[in-house]
């Protein structure tokens, strides 16, 4: 088990996309990748995160975190060497379960009185779908991007 005296948790940072701070030193920024890509555009793009994890199985005691920020690969229909696979990350043929052993871990290392944030992108699987995967209910959430196909959620630890 890691120990850290950090307050937030990213298990599925990626490149830190949507980090104002990128560096921020109360978060562990997590990813079962680091590697460097070139894409299309001639654009780096770097997956370094401070620890290789699997966010189905995270290396954190029960109740670790304040915050935890889970933003899993949310695309299951892509070639695995396409720019957006590289970018994002590609979800396994049974996503069901992946999702919803991580949706658990994230819950599991979150203190009491907490917030999870779950950001999902719904242009493969709708937002209703993956609800009934997590068997849970967020306390709100907001659409955002391009066609509102993104969906931040708030769910509450008691």
């Amino acid at each position: 088990m890691i120990k850290t005296n950090k307050l937030i948790l990213d298990p599925c940072c990626g490149s830190r996309m949507f980090w104002f701070d990128k560096q921020n030193q109360d978060v562990v920024f997590g990813d079962i990748r680091s590697e460097t890509h070139i894409l299309c555009d001639n654009r780096v793009l770097n997956i370094n995160p401070d620890e290789i994890m699997d966010f189905r199985n995270l290396p954190f005691e029960d109740s670790s975190f304040h915050l935890v920020v889970f933003d899993p690969p949310h695309l299951k229909h892509l070639g695995q060497n396409s720019w957006m696979a590289k970018k994002y990350g590609v979800l396994n043929k049974n996503w069901e379960t992946d999702i919803k052993k991580g949706f658990d871990e994230c819950m599991r290392v979150l203190k009491p009185n907490s917030t999870l944030i779950f950001k999902w992108n719904e242009d493969q699987i709708k937002t209703k779908d993956l609800l009934n995967v997590i068997q849970s209910q967020p306390l709100f959430g907001h659409k955002s991007g391009k066609n509102s196909k993104t969906i931040w959620m708030a769910f509450f630890k008691k």
